[in-house]
């Protein structure tokens, strides 16, 4: 589905002929056609494959087609208004990503060709949905990779502060317009609702908490205590919000710090937790620049997260970082275990959830995994 420029016959098609956004067909050396697809020839991946049905734009027809099939499957899992309604390739619509909070949608256009489309892509959203806003957060980074300008723009209604979003019946409030990325995470709300039988009775701390969605949900559950760790003073701000929104107030609180040092802090402090839960940003972006600190960053907080649990404690570790495998985050977890002289149990895998839809032939969109430990004395 994707095409890289090193792999263009560019003396039969020049790349630098064709402009950002330029929808084209692709054909292999013999001339047989592989898809349509739009291109950027200053990019690495130059052409996304949008379809292999010979004779189809991808204009306001297409796009309404392809949101009628992902809102079929969004409405069917997950009622109530709150999911991604496009995951991009995973929804056949490369570049293109849309969280719903209802009656606000919020789109990133993270491609040059999603750039050109983007007034059907809004017209297409109004006809589907209606929805009372709708906000460009055409500011994240990748766009750079596109040679895009960064901005948000309102391109409907004049949207609120903050919207509620309800997740696994679980009510917060999400800032579309500031908040990082689209203003929520919505991929793990299947492992937080997996995380809910553990949680009676324990005492959690959420790792990286950022407004509260693992702490808050686990209150809810049963948690006789919670306590998020975050360096972002406002996120912590937010997490005492939603602790009052949804009654638990008096079984959350916060502490503001690097994670790393906070966790050396609490073993300084003899403290024990139940359960830990471990959600880090990623900590490997770049492949070849990344890879080496940041495997050895997820071995580090894992390490510490379980010098925090006693024996039958439980760990959840979670990695958004595509270019950290599954099994390397398995390797993390069993390098620290065996450096702490613990046993460790792998009861439960998670990945992203089912509004995150995962193409087949596209590997990078199956990023995030997540294990729950337990751990023992050694065996």
């Amino acid at each position: 589905m994707w095409v890289f420029s090193n792999e263009v016959d560019t003396e039969r098609s020049p790349l630098a002929g064709l402009r950002p956004g330029q929808q084209v067909e692709v054909r292999d050396y013999r001339g047989r056609y592989l898809g349509t697809a739009y291109v950027n020839p200053h990019t690495l991946i130059c052409a996304r494959i949008f379809t292999r049905q010979k004779g189809r734009a991808l204009g306001y027809a297409l796009i309404l087609e392809r949101l009628e099939r992902a809102l079929a499957l969004r409405e069917r899992r997950y009622p109530g208004g709150c999911y991604r309604l496009v995951a991009g390739e995973g929804d056949g619509l490369p570049g293109l990503i849309v969280d719903r909070f209802q009656h606000t949608c919020v789109v990133q256009l993270t491609t040059a060709g999603m750039e050109s489309l983007k007034t059907p892509i809004v017209e297409a959203l109004n006809t589907l949905l209606r929805p009372a806003h709708i906000i460009l957060r055409n500011d994240t980074s990748v766009r750079q990779t596109e040679k895009l300008e960064l901005y948000v723009e309102t391109a409907k209604g004049n949207p609120p502060d903050s919207v509620e979003v309800e997740e696994n019946g679980t009510q917060f409030q999400a800032c579309p317009v500031s908040g990082q990325k689209t203003g929520w995470y919505y991929d793990h709300r299947d492992n937080r609702a997996r995380l809910f039988p553990y949680v009676p009775g324990a005492r959690v701390l959420d790792v990286f908490s950022y407004t509260g969605a693992w702490g808050i949900q686990a209150a809810r559950a049963g948690a006789r205590e919670v306590l998020c760790l975050d360096d972002s003073a406002p996120a912590l701000e937010a997490v005492h919000q939603h602790a009052q929104l949804n009654g638990v107030r008096d079984r959350v609180s916060t502490r503001h710090g690097d994670a790393f040092k906070l966790l050396k802090c609490l073993h300084q402090e003899g403290q024990r937790f139940d359960i830990v839960i471990v959600d880090p940003p990623a900590f490997i972006k770049r492949k070849k620049k990344d890879l080496t600190t940041g495997k050895e960053a997820y071995r580090r907080i894992n390490q510490l997260a379980m010098e925090l649990l006693p024996e039958d404690g439980l760990l959840v570790s979670s990695s958004c970082s595509y270019h950290l495998k599954a099994e390397e985050l398995l390797s993390a977890l069993r390098q620290a275990a065996l450096h702490l002289h613990r046993g460790l149990q792998i009861l439960e895998r998670g990945h992203q959830a089912a509004d995150h839809v995962v193409h087949p032939a596209i590997p990078e969109t199956a990023y995030l995994k997540t294990f729950f430990c337990r751990l023992l004395d050694p065996f």
